[in-house]
C-alpha cells in the first residue's frame, strides 16, 4: 500500500500546530498546496513565507491563495530557499514553528528545473536556524529526477547529524525509486 506523503506531512503538522497565530515557511512553494495549508492553519494573524525559483510557481501559489482568501498573510519570494534566513531576518529567527520542503521538481512543468543538494543543504541549515524549540521541518524527498538520488543521500546524511538535537520521524527511506518523508522536531 502506497502512503500519501503529502497527507502524512499535513497530519504531522496538524498534530503540532495547534495554537494560532504562528510563523511558517513553505521552502518550495510549487503549486501552492502547502502554502495554502499553512496559511489556513496559521490563521489570519499568522504569517507564512513561501519561496520558489520559478515565476510560474509563485504565480500559481498566488492564484491559489487569492482564490481561497488567504493571500493577505503570505509573503511570496521569487528566489531560492537557501535565502530564507537572510530575507526573513531576525523577526523569524528562533520563532518559526514549521518549515515545509518538497524536493524534486514542479509538477507539470520543466523537469530540468529541480532542487539540488547545492541549495537544499544550505536551505535546511537556514530552516533549522529559523525554528523555535518544538518547531519542525517537514521534508518530502522525491528521488526520480536527475540528481535526485544524490540529493537524497546528502539530505539523509544531514538528518543523521541532527540525532542529538532533534526528534526525527520518517515514512519510507532513502532509495532511488520511491519518495520518502521526514518530520524533524527541534528539541
Amino acid at each position: 500500500m502506497k502512503i500519501n506523503l503529502v497527507a502524512r506531512a499535513h497530519d504531522f503538522a496538524r498534530e503540532r500546530l495547534g495554537e494560532t497565530p504562528f510563523l511558517a515557511v513553505d521552502a518550495t512553494a510549487g503549486n501552492g498546496h502547502d502554502t495554502l495549508f499553512l496559511a489556513r492553519l496559521a490563521g489570519t494573524n499568522g504569517r507564512v513565507a513561501a519561496f520558489d525559483v520559478q515565476a510560474e510557481a509563485i504565480e500559481a501559489t498566488r492564484a491559489r491563495l487569492e482564490k481561497n482568501a488567504c493571500a493577505a498573510q503570505v509573503e511570496l519570494h521569487l528566489c531560492g530557499h537557501e535565502k530564507m534566513a537572510e530575507l526573513l531576518g531576525e523577526a523569524w529567527a528562533g520563532k518559526t514553528r514549521a518549515v515545509f520542503f518538497n524536493l524534486g521538481y514542479l509538477p507539470k512543468s520543466d523537469h530540468a528545473v529541480t532542487t539540488s543538494a547545492a541549495t537544499t543543504l544550505p536551505a535546511l541549515d537556514a530552516a533549522w536556524g529559523l525554528l523555535a524549540p518544538g518547531g519542525f521541518i517537514s521534508l518530502t524527498v522525491y528521488t526520480r529526477h536527475p540528481g535526485g538520488f544524490a540529493e537524497s543521500e546528502r539530505v539523509d546524511t544531514w538528518l543523521d547529524g541532527l540525532r542529538d538535537c532533534a526528534d526525527i520521524f520518517t515514512c519510507g527511506a532513502h532509495n532511488p525509486v520511491e519518495p520518502w518523508w521526514a518530520g524533524i522536531v527541534k528539541r
